[in-house]
């Protein structure tokens, strides 16, 4: 339930104030009446969150109830009120009952999920309402539910590819910071004791001269990386800057193909899923794009659905936006042709993820050598340095 911040007159014209917990105002307006209260003011109380607090597996098992319920012949209504009154997750707890309360006010279930774009996005909305007009809610809903746990899936698997890689930078940047900041002076302070500092080998020199900068100028160097950083930020806010970025993110020579497979497998399975459950296609391009994640793939998909209202086919805008692989554009054709589409997209869609499962080991297997070798290397000509001046001292003293 919302929090309320209610004012209101009593009987002898007394001011009262509060806060009280419903479902709506108009319930706050009910319960302060029969209080024999005059309500003036009331306002919903405002809470400082970040996120939805609802996550992807708490509308998963949300999705998957209510469709068994539906199927079971349950009202709308009280299959919300059920899963209100159960929902472990009080954000979403409130979520339901506020939806529930819409419904209650004459809404339809898919003007009600409308009121709350950040959990449920204009992906599921369309479903829903496609559920809604074919009676059909319950197949929706299952379908749903199977889109949000392979796109679950696919996430944790970019995720996957990029936390070794990214662990590896960081710890790599904590060793230098060591090895600049307290064993390289300390090494330089030992060979001024020996008198041995005007002596010592090019390279060391070198990583004593990088040392000294590194700390006389950290100032300088945060002040760039600071300024480095809003820049990109600055930059990639902008449209332009945004595609320049997801380019180059498609063409990466390592990362790029994964990438790629991920926005196809994520594409054919959007797309697969709305034209199952019965949305138009060019409301499903709409919405595919709106939810594809990577401008590139956005634009290419606006200009497939202008072609396709001008009263062309979707295969060949989508070879001429020179995006998606040969295959699919294959496939979508093949699937055009025989009045298919939308399973031929689901069947691209699974070689897709699968594609991307034995793609991101490949990466992470090749990525574990380069990072190993970009880091030993670093590490080892800082030591190599210091220890040079080490053996000529000990050759000397033995020479002595």
């Amino acid at each position: 339930m919302a929090e309320f911040v209610w004012e209101a007159r009593g009987r002898m014209g007394e001011t009262r104030k509060g806060t009280m917990e419903a479902e709506n105002e108009a319930a706050v307006l009910s319960k302060l009446r029969a209080q024999q209260l005059n309500p003036t003011k009331v306002t919903k109380k405002f809470n400082l969150k970040f996120g939805t607090g609802v996550t992807s597996q708490d509308l998963v098992k949300f999705i998957r109830q209510f469709a068994t319920m539906i199927d079971a012949g349950l009202p709308l209504v009280q299959c919300l009120e059920i899963l209100g009154n159960q929902e472990s997750n009080k954000s979403f707890q409130q979520v339901i009952r506020e939806i529930k309360a819409t419904v209650e006010q004459g809404a339809t279930f898919s003007d009600a999920l409308k009121r709350h774009p950040k959990i449920f996005n204009d992906l599921f909305v369309n479903l829903v309402h496609a559920g809604e007009l074919g009676g059909i809610l319950d197949t929706i809903l299952n379908r749903l539910a199977v889109y949000i746990e392979k796109n679950v899936k696919l996430a944790r698997q970019v995720r996957g590819a990029l936390t070794y890689p990214t662990a590896v930078m960081i710890i790599m940047a904590v060793v230098m910071v060591v090895l600049l900041g307290w064993v390289i002076p300390a090494f330089e302070n030992m060979f001024k004791e020996f008198g041995a500092a005007d002596g010592l080998p090019w390279l060391t020199k070198t990583v004593i001269s990088v040392s000294r900068g590194f700390f006389n100028y950290l100032w300088l160097i945060v002040l760039v990386g600071i300024a480095a950083v809003i820049g990109v930020v600055s930059v990639v806010r902008t449209r332009a800057g945004r595609r320049f970025l997801h380019r180059m993110i498609l063409w990466l020579p390592i990362m790029g193909p994964v990438m790629q497979k991920i926005a196809v497998a994520r594409f054919t399975r959007t797309l697969g899923t709305l034209l199952s459950s019965g949305v138009p296609i060019l409301d499903a391009l709409d919405i595919v794009a709106k939810t594809a994640g990577n401008i590139v793939i956005e634009e290419s998909l606006i200009y497939c659905r202008s072609k396709i209202s001008e009263g062309k086919n979707l295969a060949d805008p989508l070879r001429e936006a020179n995006v998606f692989p040969g295959m699919v554009v294959q496939m979508v054709a093949v699937g055009e042709q025989t009045g298919a589409l939308d399973t031929m997209l689901n069947k691209v869609a699974d070689f897709y993820e699968d594609e991307v499962d034995v793609a991101v080991a490949a990466l992470t297997s090749l990525l574990e050598p380069i990072l190993m070798v970009i880091v030993g290397g670093m590490v080892g000509t800082v030591l190599i340095a210091m220890y040079l001046p080490i053996f000529d001292l000990a050759g000397k003293i033995k020479s002595d």
